[in-house]
């Protein structure tokens, strides 16, 4: 079984935060969700690039850390839906913020990103403007 080498700080809420909901997929998982799309074989669709492996895991993650709730319907086929609880809720704001963020410097950090341009070039190109 995995042990941390680091312990959560417990008094620091930004270091909680990060454990619960700070990986790659986990807010765009919670993007989706809040979209309606509910069901793990159309998140891994809606999700660009995901693994039904990772998708797995990191909603097992936020289910067991009472973000997600899960609904099982036992018919034939089973069929699984997952929703935000009202925990889940309070995170839309931030999600939401995150998202605004994202697009509004998308152009600059995209080419950060990509590798055709460095920070300080850029810095550059912005103070000349």
């Amino acid at each position: 079984m995995y042990q941390r080498k680091i312990p959560i700080d417990y008094n620091c809420g930004l270091g909680i935060a990060m454990e619960v909901i700070g990986s790659k997929w986990k807010f765009c998982i919670l993007d989706a969700v809040s979209k309606g799309i509910q069901r793990p074989k159309d998140l891994a669709q809606a999700i660009n690039g995901i693994t039904r492996r990772v998708l797995h895991q990191q909603v097992g993650e936020l289910e067991m850390h009472g973000i997600l709730g899960k609904t099982i319907y036992t018919e034939v086929p089973l069929r699984v839906e997952y929703h935000l609880t009202a925990t889940g809720k309070t995170l839309l704001p931030l999600i939401e913020a995150l998202n605004t963020w994202g697009l509004e410097f998308s152009p600059h950090l995209r080419a950060i990103l990509e590798g055709g341009s460095s920070v300080k070039a850029l810095q550059t190109e912005e103070a000349i403007m």
